[in-house]
């Protein structure tokens, strides 16, 4: 309950002899009698409800309310009030008014200082609203004169009685747990003896809006309304009861509280004195930061939310810190601020073709990039996968990029990454919680649109701490890093002006998912030719640099470093033949530091002397013996050739696969001589050799695991080979899966096994006739010297073969 009639009245006519008199039971059956006009003056009034008999202070600040209690007051002092439905109406039509209504007698009338009336009132009788039947300069409507329905059954007068008293004794009980209801109110309800005033002014004092009120004050029967405000009361109380064992319990840690905050005052004086800078200080430097961001309003509330909470927080707390950190990072993202990009297509080509020798396919598709967004001004960072063998030159190609744009330049690596909130970060709720590594790189940036090169993709782990290739899945989904999630941020982070370039050996072990929201790049190994360019305008330059030597100082030719690369670089990147460079230039500086005289032009003697005896060239051999097939394989260092050797012995057909193969490469060698079993007429082999003969199979350095379809059209030439004594032609490899029908399947990998068998010294090489796309992607210059056949059968690969 709000009992606050008394009190209010006591300050409005303080001063004032009028006494407002308790009334008997015989005055209110005389004052609920009263008879009045049909046609009356309306009062609409907001936020309340008047009651029969109970006397409530009103304000009215409406010019039509005005005047219409100027008018009252000089007359009969009765009007109608009425509750309105809606508070904002200010001219409220009839239909924005509640039907039932009191009509009131006016006690005083008193003008405030603001302008507006303060009217003490009486309530009389209920009535039904009819019409307005005028609304200039005041409303007046027309109204029928309810009354309360009191006769009670002769079997319920005994409940009406014990229904009063409980109301009665229940709002002088609410009264005493109340601490803001007057005490005098509780004088005031013992003294009232009408049955209808005691029900309405205690429904008029309960704590109730509007609609509840109405609905009281709209039941004729009086059992029915002292019901249900008993209801209502009983609700109230069991809140202040509630409200109140709450404040009690609390009062102990409000104490502590208390204690603690003169503690810390104490410590913050005395620091202040040994010239310490206060939280406070601190607290306004974020203040003054965070009115300098560029960020939106609702971080900016989100924010000042965050900055009050680090206010009310103990100093010593453990989570002061955390939520410091916290405030630190939002004011260190660069929220919406970006680097301008340089849109010279020209300059940027001439960077990118400064820095990598190669690689025509990134270049293009940053160039594209750049120049659809010099001609839109706005676009979605594509999300590119680097895939290639290493030392080919992926990372490296990142920070160019950078360059090339003008763009802040970052990189995160996540080989053995098996954490998900090294992704997503902490939830601020572990000591020690941080941001991801996605968002410290930003951070670290400075601008929300760098370079992010996220390397080794491939080699993301995860464990019971979760997945972060599925973390990634956000970050590099165009569609939803604009509004990425970060736990310990808390706030939505827009990524999609950052340009990601992920770099992979391998795509077999990055999620599907996370594939297909890549655009894969392929970037294969180099040839000899594109080897010794390189080495020529990129590492030995860069070698001579980082060891304090110059041109001057050295020289090694381009057939010396052709040498070097065959003979000591078996690899499809550069890495290898950097470290070989590195160990020449080293060589010769020391010479250089020591004084001693020295031949500065490298000759292939010196080059022996300083990194050893050669390394056996990796040739195809001539084949002298039926059985022996060249066979061309992928591996994650580019590609190789590898031979498969068959042998037949007297037994009883059975086979037998050594050199460390797989399960696929075995299954291939099972189909293979199945195949022949079943089709040897057409190979003109003599059937009781297959049956008389074990056959054996083996592929060279068993110590190196071998699987994979790709050797399958070698082992049957193998086989064939052997059954028929007829030689495989030398300097001829070949690659290529088969079925049990013996068609002839394309395999991956096919620019690398290019690659080697140019290396090894190949002729002729056997393909799938599929694979003829692969081959047209590739550079003439890559192949020249190679002749390059097409098979779909088998039958077709062994005419060629043998």
């Amino acid at each position: 309950m709000k009992i606050d009639t008394l009190s209010q009245l006591d300050e409005v006519v303080s001063g004032e002899s009028e006494f407002i008199p308790l009334m008997s039971q015989e005055e209110e059956d005389k004052m609920m009698n009263e008879a009045f006009p049909e046609v009356m003056p309306l009062l609409p009034v907001r936020n309340v409800v008047l009651f029969p008999g109970v006397i409530i202070p009103i304000s009215a600040g409406r010019d039509k309310s005005i005047k219409l209690l100027q008018e009252a007051q000089k007359s009969d002092k009765i009007i109608a009030v009425v509750a309105q439905k809606k508070e904002d109406a200010d001219d409220p039509k009839i239909e924005e008014l509640h039907c039932i209504g009191t009509v009131g007698r006016i006690l005083k009338l008193l003008k405030m200082p603001d302008g507006s009336s303060m009217v003490i009132i009486q309530g009389v009788r209920r009535f039904y609203l009819n019409q307005i039947v005028e609304e200039e300069p005041f409303l007046k409507a027309k109204i029928t004169l309810l009354t309360d329905k009191k006769r009670i059954p002769s079997g319920q007068k005994e409940s009406f009685s014990a229904l009063l008293e409980s109301l009665r004794d229940t709002a002088i009980k609410t009264i005493h747990e109340n601490p803001s209801i007057p005490s005098e109110a509780s004088f005031a309800l013992k003294n009232i003896e009408g049955t209808t005033l005691l029900i309405n002014f205690i429904a008029s004092n309960l704590d109730l809006n509007v609609t509840d009120k109405q609905t009281l004050l709209e039941i004729d029967n009086l059992y029915e309304r002292a019901s249900q405000t008993l209801k209502f009361l009983n609700m109230e109380l069991q809140k202040i009861i509630l409200k109140n064992s709450i404040q009690n319990k609390t009062n102990s840690d409000l104490n502590k509280q208390q204690r603690e905050y003169f503690l810390h005052q104490q410590i913050k004086t005395i620091q202040e004195e040994l010239g310490g800078v206060s939280h406070e200080a601190e607290e306004e430097d974020m203040r003054q930061m965070a009115s300098k961001k560029k960020w939106s309003k609702a971080v900016n509330e989100h924010f000042e939310r965050e900055l009050v909470r680090l206010i009310r927080m103990n100093s010593q707390a453990p989570d002061y810190g955390i939520q410091r950190n916290y405030l630190e990072l939002m004011l260190e993202l660069p929220w919406d601020e970006f680097s301008k990009d340089d849109f010279d297509i020209l300059h940027a080509e001439k960077i990118l073709n400064k820095d990598h020798f190669g690689l025509e396919d990134v270049k293009e598709r940053i160039l594209e990039y750049l120049a659809v967004l010099k001609l839109k001004g706005n676009m979605k960072s594509p999300i590119i996968c680097l895939y290639g063998p290493p030392g080919v030159g992926k990372t490296s190609l990142g920070k160019s990029v950078a360059r090339a744009l003008k763009r802040k330049y970052v990189r995160i690596s996540l080989g053995g990454l098996h954490d998900e909130s090294e992704i997503r970060g902490h939830r601020k709720t572990y000591i020690g919680a941080m941001p991801g590594r996605i968002i410290q790189s930003v951070k670290k940036a400075g601008t929300s649109n760098p370079v992010m090169v996220l390397d080794e993709i491939d080699k993301i782990g995860n464990s019971y701490q979760g997945d972060p290739s599925s973390a990634l899945l956000e970050v590099l989904d165009p569609e939803q890093n604009n509004a990425f999630h970060d736990n310990f941020l808390e706030m939505e982070y827009d990524l999609s002006k950052v340009l990601f370039i992920a770099t992979a050996n391998n795509l077999s072990t990055i999620q599907p998912a996370l594939l297909d929201r890549m655009e894969v790049i392929d970037i294969s190994g180099y040839t000899v030719e594109e080897k010794i360019e390189i080495g020529a305008k990129f590492l030995i330059p860069k070698q001579l640099q980082e060891h304090g030597l110059s041109k001057k100082d050295l020289s090694l030719s381009r057939k010396d470093l052709e040498f070097v690369i065959q003979s000591y670089t078996r690899e499809s990147g550069v890495r290898n033949l950097e470290r070989k460079i590195a160990k020449i230039v080293r060589n010769t500086a020391l010479q250089i530091a020591r004084g001693i005289d020295y031949d500065k032009k490298i000759s292939k003697a010196k080059i022996e002397e300083i990194l050893g005896a050669p390394m056996p060239p990796d040739e195809s051999e001539i084949n002298k013996v039926a059985g022996v097939v060249t066979g061309l394989a992928w591996t994650q260092v580019g590609g190789d050739i590898l031979f498969i050797e068959s042998l037949l012995s007297k037994g009883e057909g059975k086979l037998t696969m050594t050199g460390n193969l797989g399960t696929v490469m075995k299954e291939s060698a099972t189909i293979a001589l199945e195949y022949l079993k079943a089709n040897y007429q057409k190979f003109h082999i003599n059937p009781e050799k297959l049956e008389k003969s074990n056959v054996h199979i083996h592929v060279p350095e068993g110590a190196t695991p071998k699987d994979g379809p790709s050797a399958g059209i070698a082992m049957l030439t193998s086989l064939v080979s052997s059954l028929t004594g007829k030689k495989v032609k030398s300097r001829w490899a070949m690659t290529g899966e088969i079925t049990l029908r013996g068609k002839v399947l394309p395999v991956g990998g096919i620019k690398e096994k290019i690659l080697a068998a140019k290396r090894a010294g190949i002729t002729d090489v056997i393909l799938c006739e599929e694979n003829r796309k692969d081959i047209e992607k590739i550079k003439p210059e890559y192949i020249k010297g190679l002749q390059i056949h097409y098979a779909t059968q088998m039958d077709e690969v062994v005419e060629l073969a043998l």
